[in-house]
């Protein structure tokens, strides 16, 4: 009795382990060329993926099924046989003919006449304001969220590299991906719970993180950040769904009609629901758009379930792929709330099939909805400082009871590998050097040496310029920090340098003190807003090229204190005193000013001491950390800056006594499909007599590159003022237009356009005591330049070209330049 319980429980296991198919292949026509955007479903199932632009596919069910049905416009509905439950390099060929009866579609287009998809898709933009959680005054859930990152590709060859010696074992947890068929290597995992509240009369939304679980490469709060940063919310009723800073138009979005071919393929009973099934997939190549399906009610027009990837085309760098999944369940016959999100990602230097990278995966489940229970607004207030290291310390009792689905094989694995790699020296080697490349710092023990990239420099004053320097560093949360430095100019023979150090004395409210002193050669008027950063050096001063002639550079002695506080979120105030002491570096360049009223009697050096009060509110602005120091994640925010200085004569032995205040507004703005733009705006003015070494200098660029905040067509002090405004506007289409020329299609390159200004005066006080021997020159009738620039060469290179607009006569003008610009963009 026990052999037959015992050979039935293994017949019974088998057949659940074997119990999966899996099919990639391609479709093809009558003349073997593919067939892209063809909808390829198991036969009896909702399971069902759309073939790329080369008509390629793959698909994957935990069950067993024996057939597919392939179907694309202009062509009958073909059912296949599989032979095997997994089938690789399968071929479909599809047959021409007169099946659809009121329209006979070629080459992929579908009609926006006549079209029952279309009818459909309308029904949705009338209702989707009625569904799900919209429905409800408030909302309140419980979210579990898991991200997940993979080396995939991964071949023999690629095994044996001997990057991998001595860590030969991880590649025993080798799986393969269900969305792309490709083999991967598991190697990060983290895991969050928390608890999510919303009030859409009020449009506020609040997240309390109440666990944080992470594989043990970096900080949870900072990989945490990062995650969120990397992978945006998306509401797929939404007319554009931002991903890396990037705006896809929606395939429920009112402008899809213009940008995708929707056609209805199927319907079906799915949890008692009749529901249609609707294929959709771009029109034009090189756009961000996706291809997919995705199942509507045909009552309540809510989406049930939706699967969309980007085109392999879509003009965006080092994403491969990106795959997407919703599912919604019934809560009764009208609300459809989300239940599941599936977003997949395939990082990549190149986009070819056979290319290496990792998958960023992340799995969003929702659970516990209530309704309609107002909270207070102080509720919603945003905390300055989330600090509960509880959270990352949950047991894995705690775990176990509270993750809404069970970790597989492969993700409980991935906890035992980095705990294993971790031990390696080779691994730690590597990832060493991953961390100094991306923090520009080499660690010591608590003691950072860096920045690297600051090394060596070089100006005409100090020639070659080599710099070493080193900061405390205890982790990234530290609540004090002691910064410092110590550079030689081969040409001044000088040594410089420079220390400070900040202390975060309350947590709550980020107060936070701090102070430093600088002893260096700088490129004063590089930027117009007042920056009392004692450690802060500006590109102008150090940059190895360089172009025309620039001896403008200025001595400084900078002594600064300061403290700050941040009572509300993203709004910090800042309290400071500075006495600076500044003094032309150069014999070519003077900072001389009368002292007397015969103007006889001049002085070269001024001594300054200043009080100044500024505000910071940069809303939406996100950041990683809790310390003393924070890094800014880079999204798109708001800043506006308002700084008030006074100048204190007599204090400290200082020579000038005025006030001055300051503006600065940037907002950039997201234009849905268009792209961009970016507006920025400066204003100032100081009451006062000042001499040349405190005035408004226009900020000018003799660099090569492209700098921010700066006029590409001026030199530097080519304009001083004591009062002005200042205006820029750039806006980059994201190859919008490119897209559409054959000839550029491929390259994948942004167009960039953008337009600067500047007013500003001097009053005849400050012109009196002008002993520099530079002619004061104000934009008195406003300065522009314009600039039209070509991004993503290369994938990692921009080259813009500006024009002078005005004032192309002066002497030893640039009235056109070439910039250009590194890094990496998605």
């Amino acid at each position: 009795m026990r052999k037959l319980f015992l050979s039935l429980f293994l017949v019974v296991f088998a057949h659940i382990v074997s119990a999966q198919t899996k099919v990639s292949g391609v479709i093809l026509d009558n003349s073997k060329q593919p067939i892209p955007y063809a909808n390829v479903v198991f036969k009896g199932s909702t399971t069902g993926v759309v073939s790329n632009e080369d008509g390629r596919f793959y698909i994957e069910s935990p069950d067993n099924y024996t057939e597919l049905v392939v179907s694309f416009v202009g062509f009958p509905d073909k059912v296949v046989k599989l032979p095997k439950q997994v089938n690789y390099d399968f071929k479909v060929i599809l047959t021409e003919g007169n099946t659809l009866k009121e329209v006979k579609i070629y080459a992929g287009k579908t009609s926006k006449k006549n079209n029952p998809a279309l009818d459909i898709l309308r029904k949705i933009w009338e209702r989707r304001r009625k569904n799900g959680l919209k429905m409800f005054k408030q909302y309140q859930y419980d979210k579990y969220e898991k991200v997940e990152f993979d080396m995939n590709t991964i071949d023999s060859a690629f095994m044996r590299s001997k990057i991998f010696k001595g860590m030969e074992f991880v590649f025993k947890n080798v799986d393969t991906s269900r969305v792309t068929g490709k083999t991967y290597l598991p190697i990060f995992i983290n895991e969050s719970l928390s608890q999510v509240y919303g009030d859409n009369q009020t449009k506020k939304t609040k997240e309390i993180l109440t666990a944080n679980k992470n594989s043990g490469l970096g900080n949870g709060d900072g990989v945490n950040m990062f995650i969120k940063d990397l992978y945006n919310d998306f509401d797929i009723y939404d007319n554009y769904l931002y991903f890396f800073d990037k705006s896809f138009t929606s395939p429920l979005s009112r402008t899809g009609i213009d940008v995708y071919n929707y056609v209805l393929a199927d319907t079906a009973v799915i949890d008692n629901k009749l529901c249609y099934n609707i294929v959709f997939y771009p029109r034009r190549k090189n756009e961000l758009t996706f291809k997919g399906d995705f199942w509507v009610n045909d009552t309540t027009f809510a989406i049930k379930k939706i699967n969309m990837a980007i085109t392999k085309s879509a003009n965006i760098n080092w994403v491969k792929d990106i795959y997407l999944e919703q599912e919604f369940d019934v809560l009764n016959d009208s609300i459809f709330l989300p239940t599941r999100d599936y977003m997949m990602s395939d990082f990549a230097l190149r986009k070819k099939e056979e290319s290496k990278g990792v998958y960023g995966k992340r799995t969003t489940l929702y659970k516990n909805f209530k309704f309609d229970e107002k909270k207070p607004d102080k509720f919603y207030k945003d905390e300055v400082n989330f600090i509960d290291n509880a959270v990352y310390s949950r047991s894995d009792d705690y775990w176990q009871e509270n993750r809404f689905e069970k970790l597989n094989k492969d993700e409980q694995k991935i906890y035992k590998m980095i705990d294993t790699l971790k031990t390696v020296k080779r691994f730690k080697q590597i990832y060493n050097l991953v961390s100094i490349l991306g923090s520009g710092y080499i660690q010591y023990g608590h003691f950072d040496y860096g920045p690297i990239f600051s090394t060596i420099g070089y100006n005409e004053v100090e020639g070659l310029r080599l710099r070493a320097g080193g900061r405390t560093y205890f982790g990234p949360n530290d609540t004090w920090r002691l910064q410092g430095y110590t550079a030689y100019g081969f040409d001044d023979n000088k040594f410089k340098y420079g220390a400070s150090g900040k202390w975060m004395v309350d947590k709550k409210n980020r107060i936070i003190l701090s102070g430093g002193n600088r002893r260096d050669v700088e490129q004063i008027g590089a930027s117009l807003t007042t920056t009392n950063d004692v450690l802060g050096r500006s590109y102008a001063s150090s940059g190895l090229f360089t172009t025309g002639s620039n001896g403008k550079l200025t001595n400084i002695n900078l002594t600064s204190l300061a403290a700050e506080i941040e009572p509300v979120k993203n709004l910090t105030f800042q309290l400071g005193f500075t006495y600076r002491t500044l003094e032309s570096a150069s014999p070519t360049f003077k900072l001389d000013y009368f002292t007397d009223d015969t103007f006889t009697t001049t002085k070269s050096e001024v001594k300054q001491s200043e009080l100044n009060f500024q505000i910071e509110f940069t809303p939406k602005k996100k950041t990683i950390g809790y310390g003393v120091e924070r890094r800014d994640i880079d999204a798109p925010f708001s800043r506006f800056f308002v700084n008030y200085s006074q100048g204190i004569k007599g204090f400290i032995n200082s020579d000038f006594d005025y006030q001055k205040i300051q503006l600065y507004y940037k907002q950039p703005i997201i234009i849905g499909a268009l792209g961009r733009s970016n507006f920025t705006m400066e204003l100032g003015k100081t009451f006062g007599q000042i001499p040349l070494g405190l005035m408004s200098v226009v900020p000018g660029n003799q660099t090569y590159f492209i700098i921010d905040n700066t006029f590409s067509n001026l030199n530097f002090y080519e304009f001083v003022a004591d009062q002005y405004a200042t205006f820029q506007w750039e806006h980059n289409f994201n190859g919008k237009i490119f897209a559409r020329i054959p000839g550029l299609r491929k390259l994948n390159l942004r167009e960039i356009v953008g337009i600067k200004g500047v007013y500003g005066t001097v009053t005849d006080e400050n012109r009196a005591i002008n002993a520099s021997g530079l002619l004061y020159k104000a934009p008195e009738k406003p300065y522009w330049e314009y600039n039209a620039g070509i991004g993503n060469i290369f994938k990692v290179f921009r080259i813009d070209f500006a024009w002078r607009g005005n004032y192309r006569d002066l002497p030893d003008t640039n009235n056109f330049t070439i910039k250009g610009s590194f890094g990496f963009y998605f």
